[in-house]
């Protein structure tokens, strides 16, 4: 018997009740028709298209995304129970699909993907590096916390920290405080902030207080892979290197040698610092540059001293109003870097913006290829790694665009 209905009740439109039983887990503004029982913000509210239960989820009346769906079960109580139960499957797929070493660095939550409304957890190791953008997982985030400590020693794992990354943007959309430091909720806290982890047999000094969104873009981690298996014996020009992983990765595999260039003096210095680490340093040189200035000097000059290009960018849009501009920031780099690469050269090209969708990209990749008189052989086409998976009817999730093409 389904038990009866407790939370405050919110009508929405049939477009947001068909938008729920597709698996879409968002219900915006303009969607909620009326509200009876006078919703609290950051509490649970129950959906319903007429008389017709759709869901329950989180509210908050401060937020463009109305109500997060977390079950459309009748039946679930969202007691501590029911988290742990959500987070012990999030951590036992990640075990499942990425065994041994892998699981050792590793995104464990990824938000509407496992569930869990705008809560991502990132594993280092023994530290746990979260960010949190939903008010409703903020106010229960005692008991998310304490199910991930639970659920990792129950995977064999004892978790020495917690450090909250919510330093991001997103979460004044929500209502939350901007901020960032450890979770004291269980005692005593680990020294240091910084910690080392390895990927693909690269070491990597990670800092889960001052590295990027929570320490490390772990998302990449196969595609770094993909990418070396092309390296050895060739001249590799690693743009946009940041931390230097597309580089390290191409150097450990065999390169002949690696030229890693960011704009940042910062990202250089700590690319140079982790090619030391890795005894690395001898096959690889790095430059503090402007990728669109570089390679275009490079084109001008017919400079071909390069036989394979990487273009790693950080995301050139965040919003759909900024798409077109970002298509033509992404068409010059790849232009450019087709110019520089001889015939059967190889190019691997991202893109992390989810509103630079797959077709966007591709059309780009076309449109820059017929520019430069080339044509591209596809090798790979590949997606973020599934410790962040993408649920095919939350089409938020899928973002990561990395083609492997030869240039022919």
């Amino acid at each position: 018997m389904k038990q009866q209905r407790i939370y405050p009740r919110a009508s929405i439109t049939s477009k947001a009740a068909a938008g729920l039983k597709h698996g879409h887990p968002w219900v915006y503004a303009d969607e909620v028709l009326s509200l009876e029982g006078d919703p609290a913000d950051g509490g649970l509210i129950d959906c319903f298209e007429g008389n017709s239960w759709q869901g329950t989820g989180f509210y908050n009346s401060g937020s463009k995304i109305r109500i997060r769906i977390i079950s459309r079960n009748a039946n679930d109580k969202f007691d501590f129970a029911f988290w742990k139960r959500r987070i012990s499957y999030s951590i036992r797929y990640r075990s499942e699909i990425m065994p041994g070493p892998d699981f050792r660095c590793c995104r464990l939550v990824h938000g509407e993907s496992d569930f869990i409304p705008g809560l991502t957890v990132d594993r280092y190791e023994d530290i746990l590096s979260v960010q949190t953008a939903c008010l409703g997982v903020e106010l229960i985030k005692d008991d998310i916390y304490k199910a991930l400590k639970e659920s990792m020693a129950e995977a064999g794992v004892t978790i020495s920290g917690i450090y909250e990354r919510n330093d991001l943007a997103l979460r004044e959309k929500e209502g939350l405080p901007v901020t960032k430091g450890w979770y004291e909720g269980f005692g005593a806290v680990p020294e240091s902030a910084v910690t080392e982890i390895c990927e693909n047999g690269i070491k990597y000094l990670v800092d889960v207080a001052e590295g990027q969104k929570t320490g490390f873009f772990l998302d990449q981690k196969y595609n770094r892979a993909a990418a070396a298996k092309l390296a050895p014996g060739r001249r590799v020009l690693d743009c946009f290197t940041h931390t230097g992983s597309f580089g390290l990765n191409c150097a450990y595999a065999g390169a002949e040698h690696v030229t890693s260039v960011d704009i940042s003096q910062q990202a250089v210095d700590m690319a140079k610092a982790n090619a030391i680490r890795n005894g690395l340093d001898g096959k690889m040189d790095f430059v503090c540059a402007d990728v669109f200035d570089l390679l275009t000097g490079m084109a001008e000059r017919k400079d071909h001293s390069f036989d394979y290009v990487i273009l790693d960018p950080p995301a050139f849009t965040k919003s759909r109003q900024t798409v077109e501009a970002a298509g033509r920031g992404y068409k010059e780099i790849n232009l450019r870097a087709m110019k520089v690469l001889p015939r059967g050269g190889y190019l691997t090209t991202c893109s992390c913006s989810h509103f630079m969708t797959d077709d966007l990209f591709k059309k780009m990749l076309v449109s820059a290829a017929k520019d430069a008189s080339v044509s591209l052989r596809l090798v790979e086409a590949r997606g973020q790694a599934p410790d962040h998976p993408v649920l095919l009817s939350v089409p938020e999730t899928q973002y990561l665009k990395c083609y492997i093409f030869q240039v022919v």
